[in-house]
């Protein structure tokens, strides 16, 4: 039983090791969601499109001088500014710029551009993806 102990006991540890990513696989994922998100918003599938973002009550997102707090708020704006694919358009992000603030952590600088028939419309973000549970989400969007 003795010699049992020490074994299972590694064994235990060793299940519960956390994998760590490098920063190349980490900004590769959060480049993932955001090709995602292009094509989701691209079909006008908004739900899909919110996979990105933290699906809590402190997600927060700021665009045109206004601070929206929560998950369900920013889907229930999106519908309502975004109804139809009309609104929605084409979505192309292109990335300036993915940084690094800690080891769960990046804030993501860029331009959206959206080609629709309710005309185009283009302006800057800056995003910034917290890993929650093994996952990338967005936990923070300011958008102009």
């Amino acid at each position: 039983m003795k010699t049992i102990l020490p074994i299972i006991t590694l064994l235990l540890i060793s299940s519960c090791k956390v994998t760590k990513t490098t920063t190349t696989e980490d900004i590769t994922a959060i480049r993932s969601i955001m090709k995602m998100q292009e094509k989701a918003w691209s079909e006008n599938d908004i739900e899909t499109f919110m996979d990105g973002y933290w699906n809590s009550d402190e997600l927060v997102f700021f665009s045109g001088g206004n601070l929206t707090k929560g998950w369900q708020t920013t889907l229930t704006n999106y519908i309502k500014k975004y109804p139809t694919q009309s609104e929605t358009g084409a979505l192309n992000f292109e990335i300036a710029n993915i940084t690094q603030i800690n080891a769960d952590a990046y804030w993501v600088m860029g331009s959206y551009f959206l080609s629709r028939d309710a005309g185009d419309a283009n302006g800057t973000f800056m995003i910034v993806f917290k890993r929650i549970n093994g996952e990338w989400k967005i936990i923070g969007d300011s958008s102009c």
